[in-house]
């Protein structure tokens, strides 16, 4: 049986636990490929709001197994955190499998992401300063810290001891800020270690097996696209794959295995941090998208910056990714609006340009094209099937399929786990 990958369209924060969680119910394995604490997952269960960090959606569901694939980074601390509450609410958290070749967000990652972060001044990345880049550049550099190292104490040790030669020296005299003390950091660790264990696994291999006999496979992506570190708005970017093929690496699932790739959109456009957005909105319309939307980051209670739907950047994602499908949401939030426009194109320095700029000047000076749509007023969330939707709804639907080249398959009305219209199914 095949694996299928959920993967963010746009700047992220489109909709992915929504999306996950509809399909978790189906599936047996779900599976968290990329990413840190710095990005996050609402779920909405009836009167129960879930928002999940670095847990798989898949985690709500009691017949489905979650899983913290090798290409996360993971802060014990909070991972930990995160479990406790969903214990307090009665979720069952044993089946929960975390691989061993995970790498772990260290004190001396939170602390230069913070640091450097600042001294950037106005060319700052946006980071949340929670240790991901530094981690990931630890991962590259051959001298992180993977989860398998917390069953090992005196392994773990002699790599602390080793990063720790040449962070400390980076901090106290480059930065002026305190050096980490290496027996503070393994008291910690070793606290962390015990409770974490039972947990570690060699989860490439329990995937293949899973796949082997024929059950269903969901790998979800944090962030989106537009922030993947090679084929995202660099440097505006996170520091791993959120894209499709990420999904394979962060997994330790072949990419023959993997033969649905489908994108998260929202009707409309957001992001958080810095970085060029060519239709961001900074007047009435945005702070109206906002308020409705409800657009405030998940892990960092950020307002995200929000604009009208571009179809470039999606009709490049669909390229990226390979998409076979579409997953539109907050279709509602677009309700009561006299008219919606759409970015077709750009304007990059007096020529049109369909596709995603070359460069990230183009990028950076690109003017958004618009087509304006009819608009539609009503409450969307009761509607089941396309034809329960305004027809001005269905047609901005059908322009958004159009301009993608990829067909919409579901179609988001609300936020709860039921208002959702199938249109295709994704499994």
């Amino acid at each position: 049986m095949p694996a299928v990958v959920l993967v963010g369209a746009q700047w992220g924060d489109e909709g992915k636990g929504k999306a996950t969680d509809l399909l978790g119910g189906r599936v047996e394995y779900v599976v968290h490929y990329q990413g840190g604490n710095n990005a996050g997952h609402t779920v909405v269960i009836e009167d129960e709001t879930y928002a999940l960090h670095l847990l798989p959606s898949g985690v709500l569901r009691p017949d489905c197994v979650p899983i913290i694939g090798n290409g996360v980074v993971i802060d014990p601390g909070v991972l930990i955190e995160e479990m406790e509450g969903l214990r307090e609410r009665g979720i069952d958290l044993s089946k929960l499998k975390i691989s061993a070749d995970a790498h772990l967000i260290m004190p001396h990652h939170r602390a230069l992401d913070k640091v450097t972060e600042r001294y950037l001044g106005k060319a700052r990345i946006g980071t949340t300063g929670r240790g991901i880049g530094p981690a990931y550049g630890d991962k590259v550099a051959r001298v992180g810290i993977r989860a398998q190292d917390l069953l090992d104490p005196g392994i773990f040790r002699a790599k602390v001891e080793l990063a720790l030669r040449e962070k400390n020296q980076v901090l106290t005299k480059v930065y002026n800020r305190r050096a980490i003390d290496i027996d503070e950091v393994c008291t910690e660790y070793g606290g962390y270690a015990e409770i974490l264990a039972p947990y570690i696994a060699d989860t490439s291999l329990m995937l293949a097996k899973a796949l082997d006999e024929g059950k269903v496979v969901l790998l979800e992506g944090s962030q989106g696209t537009l922030l993947d570190v090679d084929h995202g708005s660099y440097p505006f970017v996170t520091s791993s794959n959120p894209t499709a093929g990420g999904a394979s690496t962060g997994s330790g699932i072949g990419p023959n295995r993997l033969s649905r790739a489908v994108g998260i959109v929202k009707a409309y456009t957001t992001r958080v941090g810095s970085g060029p957005f060519p239709t961001e909105l900074e007047d009435e319309f945005g702070e109206r998208l906002r308020s409705v939307g409800g657009e405030y980051g998940v892990t960092t209670g950020r307002a995200r910056r929000c604009g009208w739907y571009d179809a470039v950047i999606v009709r490049y994602a669909v390229r990226v990714n390979g998409l076979t499908d579409l997953f539109l949401t907050k279709l509602d939030v677009l309700s009561g609006l006299e008219t919606i426009p759409v970015c077709v194109g750009y304007d990059v320095s007096g020529e049109r340009c369909d596709e995603m700029p070359m460069t990230q000047t183009g990028f950076h000076h690109a003017i958004p094209i618009y087509e304006q749509l009819p608009g539609w007023s009503g409450d969307l969330s009761k509607a089941r099937d396309l034809a329960d939707l305004p027809a001005e709804a269905r047609a901005y639907i059908a322009f958004i399929e159009e301009q993608a080249g990829c067909p919409v398959s579901a179609v988001g009305v609300g936020p709860g786990r039921d208002e959702t219209i199938v249109v295709r199914d994704l499994i």
